[in-house]
């Protein structure tokens, strides 16, 4: 792909840890593990939190919510960062992120819960927005690669100790402190990085897309996504209500995102298909070894702490790799994800052993890793100072959407194939298999004819 010219900030030499750019890398690093812990944490501990509040329907809502809610903070963030600069959305990002967890820790009934996790994906979405606009900023091009292989790696960190200290505070304290206790760290990052971010130039240039129509659209997007678990067993409904996010997508993506065009548009498309495939499945990996192998909570967030491990040493991997084109790396990782899910398929169609099933879902988590990083890498080398701040936005819309839309339509499936006498767990995850072959399609097509194949140099 080709990488159009920027005013980003001159090379200052050195890596991401050198001077220059140590404060940024950090402050970075940390958001990322803050948000990467919420998201292990619910789900080692949702599970209980819904039968505690006599939530189980809501189950698959507990984690589409935020994701859905997520595409709203992203496009607003992405907005206000090309007409404002980063700073100002940073910091109400990360204060809408931590009234979030202030009404999740405080639920007293399931839909108290789930609106907690609405306010948390807005804030998550919106901080992780900015962060790409920071890293596009900030960082020159040879250092761009290596900057998302740490936000890989800041996944590993929350994946080692996560899953585990989850579980510990929720049988020592109550599943209410793994959200309550996280305030506080959320305020001593954010604004350790925002006096980073503050010494950033403001935009010179008007932005393309000067509109407000997006917002409306990824509020439209995310209450049809909700709808999809909203309006129960009534799978016409539900279908009405995916169509209808498909076509607000159209107006949240680069033209032709959603038919696979050629170059950037399939960059997006292919983030957005590898998140509806992978966090489908992650979504439901704790609960599928509790009731199906009779694991306890500890014991089945191991597969989410070996999925992070791997993941980011994959993610570090690709970074090294500075010959490798964004297509083949995104489609190797792609046909990796599909591999792992079409086998963790067949091991819990089986009842093998739990461990096999663990150990082909971290497969999958090795192709997320040596995918998800390029499709960050390629966006950015694709955009400009005027739209930056929309590509960035997209790219993490299709993330949140592709991952809320699939777990929306997971928890129908689930609740159909359920209610027939059929195996829904084997059924959700044939879904994810789908889901994620269409990645590998998406981005077979990310070179667009006539431009090379950049890669991570």
């Amino acid at each position: 792909m080709t990488t159009p010219q920027t005013t980003t900030q001159t090379d200052q030499g050195g890596g991401i840890l050198s001077p220059a750019y140590l404060a940024t890398t950090l402050g970075t690093f940390a958001v990322i593990v803050l948000v990467a812990f919420e998201n292990l944490a619910v789900t080692t501990v949702m599970p209980t939190l819904t039968d505690a509040l006599d939530g189980r329907d809501l189950y698959a809502l507990g984690f589409a919510a935020p994701l859905a809610s997520g595409v709203v903070g992203m496009v607003a963030a992405g907005m206000i960062s090309d007409r404002r600069g980063p700073a100002m959305p940073l910091l109400l990002a990360l204060s809408v992120f931590a009234g979030g967890l202030l009404m999740a820790g405080a639920a007293t009934s399931m839909e108290l819960f789930v609106a907690g996790r609405v306010l948390q994906g807005l804030g998550g979405g919106g901080a992780t927005v900015v962060l790409y606009v920071v890293i596009g900023l900030i960082y020159p091009s040879r250092l761009q690669a290596s900057v998302f292989a740490a936000l890989a790696a800041a996944w590993v960190l929350p994946s080692l100790f996560g899953p585990a200290v989850a579980a510990v505070i929720s049988e020592a304290f109550g599943w209410r402190w793994v959200f309550l206790g996280t305030v506080a760290l959320v305020a001593v990052v954010g604004l350790g990085l925002a006096r980073r971010v503050l010494g950033l130039p403001q935009p010179e240039q008007q932005p393309e897309h000067t509109s407000y129509a997006p917002l409306v659209w990824a509020v439209v997007a995310a209450a049809a996504v909700l709808g999809v678990r909203l309006v129960g067993d009534n799978v016409v409904l539900a279908l009405a209500c995916a169509a209808l996010v498909l076509f607000a997508l159209t107006h949240l993506l680069p033209k032709g995102a959603l038919r696979l065009a050629e170059g950037l548009p399939s960059v997006i498309s292919t983030r957005g298909f590898l998140a509806g495939s992978f966090f489908m499945a992650e979504g439901y990996v704790v609960l599928t070894l509790e009731e199906k192998w009779g694991l306890t909570p500890t014991v089945a967030g191991l597969a989410l702490s070996a999925v992070g491990i791997v993941w980011a040493l994959t993610s570090w991997l690709q970074a090294r790799m500075r010959r490798l084109g964004h297509t083949r790396a995104m489609t190797v990782g792609a046909f990796v994800i599909v591999a792992g899910l079409v086998l963790l398929t067949g091991a819990i169609w089986l009842e093998v052993n739990p461990w096999i099933a663990g150990a082909v879902y971290v497969v999958a988590g090795a192709g997320m890793g040596f995918a998800y990083p390029r499709t960050g890498v390629a966006m950015l080398q694709a955009s400009t100072d005027v739209d930056r701040g929309f590509n960035s936005a997209a790219l993490n819309a299709a993330d949140s959407m592709g991952g809320a839309l699939s777990l929306a339509l997971a928890g129908l499936v689930f609740a159909t194939v359920e209610s027939a006498g059929g195996d829904p767990f084997t059924a959700v995850y044939c879904f994810a298999s789908a889901v994620a072959v269409v990645s590998v399609l998406a981005a077979a097509r990310t070179n667009a004819h006539g431009t090379p194949d950049g890669a991570a140099h």
